[in-house]
This record gives structure tokens, sequence and C-alpha cells, in this order.
């Protein structure tokens, strides 16, 4: 396992086409297996090394709503630990402490690019490359300070944040601080709204969905936004990330998609064909073939709640749920993630997994539009968006029948607001549509919704409130090697 595991420092050892090595001594000198970037081919390889190359889903959906216990016989560490809110003890694929090192990974790959294309005589030629470079930065950081600090709200200038690392690292174990949540956010935007006017979409002609393009950047800026509670810009944002209608660009799970088989759809639903992706990332994983079997995970109370119900706003059902398997509650799952093979080189015979996964959708774009013009007083378009997702996700779609209404939706939640019942409607919506994916668990961060997790066999429940610590991810105990205070227990 590679050192960065160890600590939050990161060095980049470029043999060949730019791979990662462990950090073992200072690098006042160049290594002999170091090769100078110098070319714009090599710089952008580099920029395009600024993902982290492994999933936050796991955990995430572990320790949301979308998961309980199935009383299956098999639960790895990792989903055990996460269902139970404690400290996940192993440091594998999926895990915490993989993703905080895969995050930090591509952060030094981006500070790396940057300082060579600071150092450039044709830095003028390089703008996209280093608009690249800064959002790539900003994403790895906003996803690291969301998962391993509190939620950014009104105590954010005083709850402790992550490092952002804007420099190389040039020793091994540099000192760190983790500054605030405040500062960190302040920090993504600057990136982000600094590299943002420079990305170009043909820099990476050939695998556009697999780098910050465009509509990409938007889509993580509607997010950011929404995060911060800056609604205008989640709105204008949207528009720019999902330009017209809707509709036309979301999964048609109630027409192509309800007629494929497992296979099919594993094939399409992350894949760069499909619409609705708008970025997706290679990370290694074992999730595509692991979740089916957990304990903790989609089990039949879900099922029959949330994908199986007539019980929401539209009167139908959720399309979704036709294309779950599994012979019992104990296997159901919705293929979302076909797994690949990745050997370390041409001439190797060892390698390591990966799945795809989307980084932004169309849905997503969606939501948060949604759920931004809620707050603004805008319920009509608000609704508007809303049905162009009902179009194609409600079994049967009928547009008299389905449709809804201001009114409608109200009539449903009659003890809420019209925004808070929108919103409400919103966010089971979002909960269906990104089952097994992580995303509920940031949903009910930003929001501090209670968690509750029922343990059968145990004969107990866990409850999580809004303010309790263990919502928060612990860093990893060698980050102290760096000076960073663990999270409290």
């Amino acid at each position: 396992m590679n050192s960065i595991i160890n600590k939050i420092g990161i060095c980049v050892s470029l043999t060949g086409m730019l791979t990662l090595a462990s950090c073992k001594k200072f690098l006042e000198t160049e290594p002999d297996n170091r090769t100078t970037v110098t070319t714009p081919q090599q710089i952008s390889q580099l920029v395009a090394n600024a993902y982290p190359k492994a999933s936050y889903i796991a955990f995430c959906e572990a320790m949301s709503d979308n998961a309980e216990d199935k009383g299956s016989a098999f639960s790895s560490l990792l989903n055990s630990q996460s269902y139970n809110f404690q400290d996940v003890e192993t440091i594998d694929y999926d895990t915490p402490e993989f993703y905080w090192a895969a995050c930090y990974e591509a952060i030094s790959q981006a500070n790396q690019a940057l300082e060579v294309i600071e150092k450039s005589a044709n830095k003028e030629s390089l703008k996209a490359q280093k608009g690249e470079a800064l959002v790539a930065r900003a994403y790895a950081h906003f996803m690291l300070v969301n998962l391993f600090s509190k939620v950014y709200d009104a105590n954010a200038a005083q709850n402790p944040g992550i490092p952002y690392v804007t420099v190389p690292e040039k020793v091994v174990n540099g000192q760190y601080e983790r500054k605030t949540v405040k500062y960190v956010y302040e920090m993504i935007e600057k990136d982000l709204t600094e590299g943002m006017p420079l990305i170009q979409d043909a820099l990476y002609e050939n695998a556009p969905k697999f780098h910050f393009n465009t509509a990409a950047v938007h889509a993580f800026a509607a997010r950011f936004y929404l995060y911060k509670k800056e609604y205008d810009k989640v709105v204008a944002h949207a528009k720019a990330a999902v330009s017209g209608d809707f509709s036309s660009n979301l999964r048609p799970w109630n027409t192509t998609y309800s007629s494929l088989q497992y296979a099919d759809l594993q094939a399409i639903y992350s894949s760069a064909s499909e619409n609705a992706n708008i970025m997706l990332q290679e990370a290694m994983s074992i999730w595509g073939r692991s979740y089916p079997g957990n304990r903790f995970g989609l089990g039949e109370v879900i099922a029959s709640t949330l994908l199986y119900s007539f019980q929401n706003p539209t009167g139908g059902r959720f399309a979704i749920g036709k294309n779950m398997y599994g012979s019992s509650p104990q296997s159901y799952n919705v293929p979302k993630f076909r797994e690949h093979f990745v050997y370390t080189s041409a001439t190797a015979n060892v390698g390591n997994p990966y799945n795809t996964i989307p980084l932004f959708t169309v849905e997503e774009v969606l939501f948060n539009k949604v759920e931004a013009n809620c707050y603004l007083g805008k319920y009509d378009e608000a609704v508007t968006d809303l049905n162009a997702w009902v179009s194609r996700n409600i079994e049967g779609y009928n547009s008299g029948a389905h449709n809804l209404t201001i009114q409608k939706i109200r009539n449903y939640y009659p003890t809420l607001s019209t925004a808070d019942a929108i919103i409400k409607t919103a966010l089971e919506f979002k909960r269906a549509t990104f089952i097994h994916e992580g995303m509920r668990w940031f949903d009910m961060q930003r929001l501090k919704m209670t968690v509750k997790h029922t343990l059968k066999k145990e004969g107990k429940v866990i409850t999580i409130g809004p303010d309790d610590n263990r919502r928060v991810l612990q860093l990893p105990t060698t980050a102290t090697l760096s000076g960073l205070e663990l999270n409290p227990r």
C-alpha cells in the first residue's frame, strides 16, 4: 500500500506516463525515476490524474437511510462499521482512509501540474490545463471537507476543516493545519471561480466525460453553492450545466431502461454514452460486486416503502423498482456498476479492480435547481422541473394522472409549507434515483437529518442526531504525523 495511506503528504513519481510512487526521503533532488514534465501533452496527462481514483459510495450508502439490516449472513467490516457509525478500521478499497489518500494523491497531481504551468514560458497556451487542475483541486477538497468535517453552517468559522494543500510536498510528513470549514470553502470557491472560465472542452475530445468539461464544472458549482446556500448561483449554474429541457437528458427508467437485462443496464448506467452522465470517474473499487450481498443495504423495507410504493405525490410507482434484481431481500440490487480489471502495466499479470462511477449527472443538477428555486420562492419552476423527472421515472407514466402541481404536493404534505413540501418531494425522488450511489448521505448531512439504523440480531436501534460527532468521519490516525488533530468522538 502506498505510503500516502499513512500520511497526508504526497510525492509524485513520473515513470513512463506518470504514476504515483511512495515517498521515502526528502525530495530535494529529482529521483532517477522521475521524468521532467515539459510538454503540453505531459502536463495534460498529469492533470488527467488529478481526480480521486477511489470511491466514497460504500461507506456513505451504509451510513444513510438507504441502508437497512437485511439479515444477511455476510457483512464486510467496512459495511458493518459504517452502518454502526464506528470508525472503519480497514484501509482497503472503498474505505474512508482509502478515499482520503486518493483525494490527496489527486490534489498532489493538480499541484504538480500548476507548479509546472506557472514556471512554463508558454503559460498562455496552458490555460485549459490550469483551469482543469484548479477545479480538480477544488473538487477533491470539497469532497474531503464534506466527509471529514462538520457541515457548512453558521458555525463554519469555528469548526475544523481539512488541510487545503496548494503546493507540491517537498518533504515527508510535512506539517499541516486544518483551519476551519469556512476557510476551506473560501479556498474551494477561489479555485473553482478561477478555473471555471479557463476550461476548454476541446482539450480532451476523446474522453470528455472523464474530465471537468464545461457542463461538469457548472454542475459542480451548482452543488457547491447549494451547500453554501447561495441559491441564485445554484440556479444559474444549473442552467449552464443543462440548457433547455431536462427530460430528454434524464435516464429513461420507464421506457428504454425498463426492458434492459442485468448486464445491459450495468453497461449503460455508468457509460459515457448515457446522456444523463455529465462526468465519470474510474475508481479502484469492489463496490459493484459487493453491495448486493452485504448485510446492510437495500432490503425489503426500503424496497417496499420507496421503490415499490405508490405513496408519493404522483400517485405512481418509481420505475427504477422494476429494474431491481435479487432472489430475496438479502440480495436486492439495482445494477449500476460493471467492474473491470486494470493491469498495473502492459507486461504485468497483476492489477486492480475498478468501477466507473458517475460524479455529476443531469438528475442531480435538476434536483439541486428544484431545491434552490424553492428557497427562492419560484415554486412553479421547481414543479415544472420535477415533472420532467416524473415523465421519465414513473411506471406507466400518464401526464394527466401523474404530473405534479403545487396544490397536489401540498395536499400530500398538508402540514408543510409550500417550499418544504416541494423540497421533501424532490428529496424522496432523489433518494430513489441515487440508490446504491452514496448521494443520500450528503443530503442527510447538509440538512442534518436524523438517522436511525436498526440491528435485528442485536435487538437495538442506533439513533444519530443532527449534532452527533459520529456523523463526521474520523481522520486517519496517522494524519497526526502531519500535526492534525483527530475528530472528537
